[in-house]
């Protein structure tokens, strides 16, 4: 299976910027572009248990520069949606069902 890594459209405004999530299919994948990105690991935002909220928040010029590197652009309502089928998909396996 192909591993992703997915950038939104900016939307959240604050410090004067706007921002955006980077996501991915796998932790690993998304480390490894935050790393490329020069994204302090400390900035990972996860909560445990719920890997489909895992994400880094990126500037726009950052979101361009990932967007460059191969992250694949998505509008927020896309992002919103494909992670909520990774949570379903999640459900679904999940060894106590």
């Amino acid at each position: 299976m192909r591993v992703s890594v997915y950038v939104d459209e900016p939307f959240i405004e604050s410090r004067g910027k706007r921002w955006a999530h980077l996501t991915a299919d796998s932790a690993e994948e998304l480390h490894a572009l935050a790393e490329r990105l020069g994204l302090l690991r400390q900035s990972f935002q996860t909560t445990p248990g719920k890997p489909w909220k895992d994400h880094y928040d990126v500037t726009e010029s950052t979101r361009e520069l990932a967007i460059r590197m191969g992250a694949i652009p998505e509008s927020s309502r896309g992002g919103v949606e494909r992670r909520r089928k990774a949570r379903h998909q999640a459900r679904e396996t999940s060894p106590t069902r």
